[in-house]
C-alpha cells in the first residue's frame, strides 16, 4: 500500500538519501521545520515502514569484491521458495528476484575473483532444485543506486 507523502516527508526522505547520517538538527534546517517535527515525522515514517533502516554504502571493490554477477535461474516446479531461501542465505548474494520471462529467478551477487565465482556457481547455482542457470559477469557498472527515489 502506497502512502500519501506530503512535501515535508518527501524533503526529509530526499535529504536522508543524500546523507543518512544527517542529524535531526541539520534535517530541520534543510527542510525548514522544527527539530521536534523532524523527530515526529521520522518516527512516523519508520513506524509505517517507509524508512526501513539506515545503511552505509560500501564500495565493494575496496573490500575485495571486484566482480558483480547476474544469474538467471530456472527452478524445478514446487521448489521455488526453498531454493530462493537457500540462495539468499549466501553472503555473496545481495538480491534474489522472482521474475517473468525465460527465468524463474534472477540473482545478483558479488564475488572476489574467478575462483570465488567458480565456487558460487558450483555451490549455489547448482543447488538441488535449480534446473538450469545462466550467469553473466558485469563488465562495467554504469549506474547502481537501489536506494534513490524521485519524488514529485
Amino acid at each position: 500500500m502506497s502512502l500519501n507523502l506530503d512535501h515535508i516527508d518527501q524533503s526529509l526522505l530526499k535529504a536522508l538519501q543524500e546523507d543518512a547520517r544527517r542529524s535531526q538538527r541539520d534535517l530541520a534546517k534543510v527542510v525548514g521545520i522544527s527539530q521536534g517535527t523532524v523527530a515526529n515525522r521520522l518516527r512516523r515514517l519508520e513506524d509505517e515502514g517507509v524508512i526501513l533502516g539506515y545503511q552505509v554504502k560500501i564500495n565493494p571493490e575496496k573490500i575485495g569484491y571486484g566482480m558483480t554477477i547476474m544469474a538467471g535461474l530456472r527452478i524445478v516446479k514446487g521448489k521455488m521458495i526453498e531454493v530462493q531461501h537457500k540462495i539468499s542465505s549466501d553472503s555473496r548474494v545481495f538480491a534474489v528476484y522472482d521474475v517473468t520471462g525465460d527465468w524463474d529467478s534472477i540473482v545478483l551477487a558479488r564475488v572476489k575473483n574467478r575462483q570465488d565465482l567458480d565456487n558460487l556457481t558450483k555451490t549455489v547455482f547448482t543447488l538441488d532444485g535449480v534446473a538450469r542457470s545462466f550467469t553473466h559477469v558485469v563488465l562495467n557498472t554504469v549506474k547502481e543506486d537501489t536506494h534513490a527515489f524521485e519524488f514529485e
